[in-house]
């Protein structure tokens, strides 16, 4: 087999603070939203010089464990359907590995002569970035505004997709007891594979697994999110080993990674608890456009080092900035809003507790004055 020699990024300590930075941003939406966070870790690096395959590559090592603590707190909880993560895995191994093929396969050569090693592959990862999570971040807004003004008891996830799958009954049928659904082989194999094709993309599986339990096979939404970092975490060892053997994997990264959003994910774990639902699926979908207008933003950049189109190559630095300053903005305002609603929270939460003190503390000298 062909190994491959990769020259990875040069780590200065102003380059390791961003990625910590970058860490610690994406833990905190990772925590709050429920996602890996790879949505902004990804273009996040590849803003700082990193080439796509390998941003891709060491995100999702860094899922791997995230993944691991994450599926181990649900399955306390009893939200994790084994069944279900592993009939779906069979088929995510193959979107993974066809991801892993197409990633090496562009970064290996250019298309033409002059065109820059890895930007093939910089501007494909791009463009499914920016088409996928487009899709899925106007559905979110969209679903936020229409159920706008409406109680929590209607704004619950639809079944219509579900209901309609079921009433196809597509043979073979499988029983999930944990889920208590019914979902047929069929179904399973092709979410599998677009879940752990993305995944092994761009990083994000998640937003296409946990929307395909809810939706299509009709899961309740904690049984669907212990279920997708269940999964995650045997997609992230397998995407994480495939990429490894081809020489994409700089651990460097995934451990400065790691310094940043183990403190981020408790953050943003505490803010889930206190924050309003609505609110949270709409900062969540603002975020992730701003994530896709700075990716959109270096597109042109990928196709210049392609010879695609003719452009000042001067003008690179230029868009890469600008790239940057979008994916930052839109991460640090967000990570800012609910770390805002967390200190807001927890001081009014320390005054319920001193006030209940105080009454504590009335009652037992009114207690005392009376005997």
């Amino acid at each position: 087999m062909e190994h491959l020699i990769v020259n990875f990024i040069h780590i200065d300590m102003s380059t390791a603070l961003q990625i910590v930075l970058l860490g610690f941003i994406g833990g905190v939406l990772s925590g709050f939203i429920g996602s890996g966070g790879a949505f902004f870790m990804t273009p996040g690096m590849m803003n700082l010089g990193v080439e796509g395959v390998i941003a891709v590559a060491s995100n999702i090592t860094h899922k791997f464990g995230k993944a691991m603590v994450g599926s181990h707190k649900h399955g306390e909880a009893g939200n994790v359907d084994k069944k279900l993560a592993l009939y779906v895995l069979v088929s995510a191994v193959i979107g993974i590995q066809l991801a892993v093929f197409i990633n090496s396969l562009l970064f290996k050569g250019g298309t033409g002569h002059g065109a820059s090693k890895g930007a093939g592959a910089n501007l494909y990862i791009s463009l499914v970035f920016t088409l996928i999570l487009s899709v899925v971040a106007l559905s979110m807004l969209r679903d936020v505004l229409k159920n706008r003004g409406k109680g929590d008891d209607d704004s619950g996830p639809s079944r219509q997709i579900a209901d309609a799958l079921a009433r196809l009954n597509l043979p073979p049928m499988i029983h999930f007891k944990v889920a208590d659904v019914k979902v047929s082989l069929w179904i399973l194999l092709l979410v599998g594979i677009a879940t752990g094709y993305l995944a092994g993309t761009i990083g994000v599986g998640g937003f296409i697994g946990v929307p395909a339990m809810i939706y299509v096979f009709g899961v309740p939404t904690a049984v669907a999110a212990g279920t997708e970092l269940y999964l995650a975490m045997f997609m992230g060892a397998y995407g994480a080993l495939s990429y490894a053997f081809q020489g994409f994997v700089d651990i460097r990264l995934t451990m400065l990674m790691y310094l940043g959003s183990l403190v981020g994910i408790y953050l943003g774990v505490y803010g889930v608890k206190v924050v309003n639902e609505r609110y949270i699926r709409m900062v969540t979908s603002l975020i992730i456009l701003l994530c896709v207008i700075s990716r959109a933003i270096a597109i042109p950049m990928y196709l210049r080092q392609l010879g695609l189109i003719d452009m000042d190559p001067g003008l690179d630095v230029y868009f890469n900035n600008i790239s940057k300053f979008f994916l930052f903005a839109s991460g640090i305002s967000g990570t800012l809003l609910i770390l805002i609603n967390v200190v807001r929270s927890y001081r009014q939460r320390r005054k319920i507790q001193k006030s209940i003190r105080v009454v504590k503390s009335s009652s037992s000298k009114l207690s005392l004055g009376v005997e």
